[in-house]
């Protein structure tokens, strides 16, 4: 089994940051939440690695049918349970200029459907907090 790390340290007020494999990703919380809004707060990186693992499935589709991407994007809308105050429902949209090919519709669908994020909540990892004293 391989293993990866991430190192994380706080570089002042909200701010987290994140060191993984020589990128530093920072992220900070919201004014209206006592941090300083300079960065995504890290729920939102969690949000914004779905759709763009996602958008990477399309790109790839269309790259190795020799498809262009001109014109082609994603939305992705979030509903929230009003009552658990957790996201329920996750919609992504493929939106295709008219004249992508029609026999390629659900193929792209299908496409976007292999992104890693995605499987990873449909099959969960086991998670386990610990201490380490240095």
């Amino acid at each position: 089994m391989s293993t990866r790390q991430i190192k994380v340290t706080f570089p002042g007020n909200l701010k987290v940051m994140a060191e993984y494999q020589g990128f530093q990703i920072i992220t900070d919380q919201p004014a209206y939440a006592g941090g300083d809004g300079s960065a995504p707060a890290p729920f939102d990186l969690f949000l914004v690695s779905l759709a763009t693992c996602a958008g990477y499935y399309v790109l790839a589709f269309c790259r190795q049918r020799g498809l262009s991407t001109e014109g082609i994007y994603l939305t992705m809308e979030m509903e929230k349970s009003p009552t658990a105050r957790l996201i329920e429902k996750i919609k992504i949209n493929i939106h295709l200029p008219a004249d992508f090919p029609d026999k390629y519709l659900e193929a792209v669908i299908r496409a976007a459907d292999q992104c890693a994020v995605k499987l990873h909540i449909l099959n969960a990892p086991k998670f386990e907090v610990a201490t380490v004293k240095e």
